[in-house]
């Protein structure tokens, strides 16, 4: 990594707004006694926020005279890591990612965007707007070329859009976030070109043999019976991968009188899900462990998380608590 060295032009003086103030003694607090130096990094990441994008020599000091620390250890850390900027930037400052899936997908004509609009590496715009740095690796190789503008990522960059981003922001108006295709993940542009041999599009089911789809992990005889198929291919009545709707479980209209099991102890089942449960009228784990494969199907649709119930084994899980296994 090349040599970082601090702003020549720094202001006098750094202290925390009382604001920040009270959130860096609850930073601090989260550490035990002797363990304060932890946090290091989150201070400096507020200084730098407070100081208009850039981290200036006094606040190092203000955030060692803070954590006990000496200065040499927090100046250690502040020309490290990138993330924090050691002289002056513009309102909206250009992280570009050059590392190599950006590259190969254009982000030379980025940099060549950047060179135009706002001049070289680490200058500011006359209007305090814009300002830019090449970085390493920001981790969204898949909707690469992308660049970090304070913030907020932006992906799915050409030249054009790039531009336009930069118009946008500098002129104030609002800019989408994320990627400028439209897409709202990392799905393929085009047609699936990945998992086409699947049984059914985004299952986890993966072909073995004809006519048998098996799961690709371990799972224990009583989940594995409800995804083997037969011979033919056709799935067993209540197959989640099926089209079949199921048959309704078990449920209750109201929370039962001796009270309601943990559902969130299951593997697989968060707090959203526990209240979507709740709704269905499922409150205990005896519920879950007689679900029968069109009891599966019939929940699964509600859930809209294909596969999952199976997958993750909660009927397996129930049929554990139910049995007095603390870990199911």
């Amino acid at each position: 990594m090349s040599v970082r060295r601090l702003a020549e032009v720094q202001p006098e003086d750094f202290v925390f707004t009382l604001q920040n103030a009270d959130w860096a003694k609850l930073q601090i607090n989260k550490y035990p006694e002797g363990r304060q130096a932890s946090a290091v990094i989150p201070l400096l990441w507020q200084a730098q926020k407070q100081h208009g994008g850039w981290l200036p020599e006094p606040a190092m000091v203000h955030v060692a005279e803070m954590l006990g620390m000496s200065r040499i250890r927090v100046l250690e850390v502040a020309t490290f890591y990138t993330m924090f900027n050691l002289s002056p930037v513009g309102r909206h400052h250009i992280q570009l990612c050059g590392t190599t899936p950006c590259w190969l997908r254009g982000s030379d004509d980025l940099k060549l965007v950047c060179q135009r609009v706002i001049g070289d590496q680490g200058h500011i715009t006359e209007d305090g707007a814009l300002s830019w740095i090449e970085v390493e690796c920001l981790g969204a190789c898949c909707n690469a070329p992308m660049a970090q503008i304070n913030d907020h990522y932006y992906e799915d960059l050409s030249a054009d859009s790039f531009e336009q981003l930069l118009s946008d922001l500098r002129a104030g108006r609002e800019a989408r976030t994320g990627s400028l295709r439209g897409r709202t993940s990392s799905e393929p542009t085009g047609v699936l070109t990945s998992l086409t041999d699947c049984d059914v599009e985004g299952s986890w089911l993966q072909r073995d043999k004809p006519g048998l789809a098996i799961a690709s992990t371990q799972v224990s005889d009583d989940t594995a019976s409800l995804l083997v198929k037969d011979k033919e291919g056709a799935a067993p009545s209540g197959d989640v991968v099926g089209e079949n709707h199921g048959s309704e479980p078990k449920r209750l209209k109201e929370p039962p009188a001796d009270g309601r099991d943990v559902l969130t102890s299951i593997k697989g089942i968060g707090p959203k899900i526990e209240k979507i449960l709740h709704e269905l009228g499922i409150y205990k784990f005896s519920q879950i462990a007689e679900w029968t494969p069109d009891n599966v199907s019939w929940v699964t649709k509600r859930l809209k998380f294909r596969d999952r119930i199976v997958r993750e084994e909660w009927i397996v899980q129930a049929k554990g608590f139910v049995a007095g296994n603390e870990d199911g």
